[in-house]
C-alpha cells in the first residue's frame, strides 16, 4: 500500500496519527533495549567514568544525522519547511532553555523521553516526573509561565532560513553532514568497544536515531501527498507531551496529528520490550527529599524544553539532524548545563556519601 492509498484507506488525520504511533513504538522498543539517556551520557562525560552510556548515545546522534542527511542528498527529504529552520528562531531561547533542560535532567536523573520509558516499566518516579514536566511545558506554553518564556525568547532573535542552516552558513552542503554524522559514528564504535557493551547495545541505539530520521521522512511523505497541511517534524517530547496532556484533559473530538499518536507509541513500546526482557517493575520514592529533586527537575525540563523548542531527543537530536542552528546551542547548553549540575549538586553527595570514616577519602569508582 503506497502512501496516497493508506492516506484514502485512513483519512488523513488517521494516517499522521499512526505513523507518529508506530514510530513511537520503534523508537520506545530501541530506547529501552539500549538504555539510551542523554543524561547518563552527559555525567560519564564530564565525570570521567566509563563510556558505555556515552556510546549509546552517540550511536543514536550518529546514526539520526546519517539517516537524515542520506535521505536528504539522496532527494527523498525535503526539510526546507521544518519549524526548526523555516520560522524565526531565538538564540537567547536555544541557550537558556538548553541550560536550564540540562540542570533539570540531572535533577530528574534522566530527560523527558528517558521519563516516559522508565514509566511504561512501572517506575513512579518517572511517572510523577513526567506528569509534572508536561504542565510545565504546558504552563510555558500558553499558561502562567508563558509571558516568562515569551521575554526571554524575545531578548536575541534569529531570521528563519538559511541564517538558521549551519551547513548552508558554512557551506558544507548535506554531504558534509553525512562525514560528519560518520565521524561521530567512529567515536560510537571506539567508545564502544573500549567500554565492551554488547552488540544489542550497538544496533538498538543506533535504531534510535533512525528512528529519528524515519521521522522526518514520514512526515514529509504524508505532507507532499496531503490536502491538508502536514508539517515536516521528527520526535520530541516537550510539545507532544503537553499536547497529550490537554488531550486527555479536553473534552472528546480533538483532531489527531503526528504527536498524538508519538506519546503513547513510545509507552507501548517500552513497555513491549521490557515485558519481553523481564525487567517489569514498580518503583517509587524513597524519601520527601528525593521527592522535592525530581519535581524540580521537571519543572526546569519542562519550561526549559519549551524555551529552547525541544528536549534532549527534539531539540538535541532531531533538530542537530538538519543542523538547526538553535537546535546545536540547545544541545550545547544541555551538555554545559548538565555538566555543571552534576558538578554542583551530585558529585559532591557522591563523595561525601562515599567518604571512607578512617581517611574521609571518596572511593572514585563508586558510580552516581
Amino acid at each position: 500500500m503506497n502512501i496516497e492509498n493508506l492516506i484514502e484507506f485512513f483519512g488523513e488525520k488517521t494516517s499522521i496519527a499512526l505513523a507518529g504511533l508506530l514510530i513511537g513504538v520503534f523508537f520506545g522498543v530501541f530506547a529501552q533495549r539500549s538504555k539510551f539517556c542523554m543524561r547518563s551520557a552527559v555525567v560519564e562525560f564530564w565525570n570521567r567514568q566509563g563510556t558505555a552510556k556515552l556510546a549509546v548515545w552517540l550511536f543514536a546522534f550518529s546514526a539520526a544525522v546519517i539517516g537524515t542527511q542520506l535521505c536528504i542528498t539522496l532527494g527523498w527529504l525535503d526539510v526546507s519547511q521544518a519549524r526548526q529552520l523555516a520560522a524565526a528562531g531565538s538564540l537567547s531561547g536555544a541557550i537558556i532553555g538548553g541550560l536550564l533542560f540540562g540542570i533539570g535532567m540531572i535533577l530528574a536523573r534522566g530527560c523527558s523521553s528517558r521519563m516516559l520509558v522508565l514509566a511504561a516499566n512501572g517506575n513512579l518516579r518517572a511517572l510523577l516526573t513526567g506528569l509534572i514536566f508536561a504542565v510545565a511545558a504546558q504552563a510555558s506554553l500558553n499558561g502562567l509561565l508563558s509571558p516568562v518564556r515569551t521575554w526571554l525568547s524575545g531578548l536575541w532573535t534569529i531570521e528563519g532560513g538559511a541564517s538558521r542552516d549551519l551547513l548552508a552558513t558554512t557551506h558544507l552542503g548535506h554531504s558534509g553532514g553525512i562525514v560528519f554524522g560518520l565521524v561521530w559514528l567512529a567515536a560510537a564504535i571506539i567508545f564502544a568497544r573500549r567500554a565492551g557493551i554488547s552488540r544489542r547495545e550497538w544496533l538498538c541505539g543506533s535504531g534510535v536515531g533512525l528512528s529519528i530520521a524515519l521521522a522526518w521522512l514520514t512526515t514529509h511523505l504524508l505532507g507532499s501527498q496531503s490536502f491538508e497541511i502536514i508539517p515536516v517534524q521528527s520526535l520530541s517530547f516537550t510539545g507532544p507531551s503537553a499536547d497529550m496532556l490537554m488531550l486527555v484533559l479536553s473534552p472528546p473530538g480533538q483532531p489527531w496529528d503526528f504527536d498524538i499518536g508519538l506519546v503513547p507509541g513510545v509507552v507501548l513500546g517500552s513497555f513491549l520490550a521490557a515485558l519481553w526482557g523481564g525487567e517489569l517493575k514498580l518503583e517509587g520514592f524513597q524519601d520527601g527529599r528525593s521527592m522535592r529533586r525530581y519535581i524540580a527537575g521537571a519543572i526546569c525540563m519542562g519550561f526549559g524544553g519549551m524555551l529552547a523548542g525541544g528536549c534532549a531527543v527534539g531539540a538535541g537530536v532531531s533538530g542537530a539532524a538538519i543542523f538547526a542552528l538553535t537546535a546545536w546551542l540547545a544541545l550545547a547548553g544541555m551538555w554545559l548545563g548538565g555538566g555543571l549540575a552534576n558538578a554542583l549538586i551530585d558529585r559532591p553527595q557522591l563523595q561525601e556519601k562515599t567518604a571512607t570514616p578512617e581517611t574521609g577519602v571518596a572511593d572514585a569508582a563508586v558510580q552516581p
